[in-house]
């Protein structure tokens, strides 16, 4: 799972991104509103956590524009204000629930597990099953009638992806930068090398048709 943080106090945000990168998510981070918006926009991430008040552009315009576009990824706010009316705004505005400052640790990840389990990215065991195949966010990999695939950490990510996206098609740059992520030195090429490893390893269980290429536009994981 990939996750978004947009906050601009420093303290805060280093603090929750560590906490989300223990609990072994992939996480993305932002201190202004410009650079939220640009990273949310992508359609890379499975869950928002967003600060209200920000720079350039507040987290409220930013529910509205990715709300726009079309991006159902829930949204999580994080703010200070507490008022009802603040609440039913944030609410209203397209976020999916909203945690006032400051909080318990323990509370935002059971927040944030809800989120996942209700846009339907995560089981209530935390597996993620299509096509008979089934990934366990826990062992970081893929099994088939119990049977591990033996994935590696890239190759665990990038079936994942996939099987949060089913049925539906994601292009080179998506996988990419979900992936390997913005700052990676390697070339997109890398995507279909490790396209190439996937089929091999689902191969071994008759599962390989699973991905399918979309000439000129991507990759999508569908039964056929």
């Amino acid at each position: 799972m990939r996750i978004l943080v947009v906050e601009d106090d420093h303290a805060l945000r280093e603090a929750v991104v560590a906490l989300l990168t223990e609990e072994n998510y992939l996480v993305d981070e932002a201190a202004t509103g410009d650079e939220g918006l640009y990273l949310a926009e992508q359609g890379i991430h499975d869950l928002l956590v967003l600060d209200i008040m920000l720079p350039e552009i507040s987290g409220l315009e930013i529910i509205k524009r990715v709300r726009a576009t079309g991006h159902t990824m829930p949204i999580l706010l994080l703010t200070a204000r507490d008022s009802v009316a603040d609440r039913v705004n944030g609410l209203e505005t397209g976020a999916d629930d909203y945690l006032t400052k400051p909080f318990a640790i323990p509370e935002l990840l059971a927040r944030i597990k809800a989120l996942l389990r209700r846009s339907g990215n995560l089981g209530k065991d935390g597996k993620i099953s299509y096509g008979g195949v089934v990934i366990d966010g826990k062992l970081r990999d893929g099994f088939v009638e119990g049977q591990a695939l033996g994935l590696t950490a890239k190759e665990y990510e990038l079936l994942e992806f996939l099987m949060l996206n089913k049925e539906q098609i994601l292009t080179r740059e998506q996988i990419f930068d979900r992936v390997w992520g913005f700052a990676s030195e390697t070339t997109i090429s890398v995507v279909d090398l490790y396209i190439h490893y996937l089929r091999k390893k689902l191969a071994s269980f008759d599962r390989d048709n699973l991905i399918q290429t979309i000439r000129g536009a991507g990759f999508m994981l569908k039964e056929k």
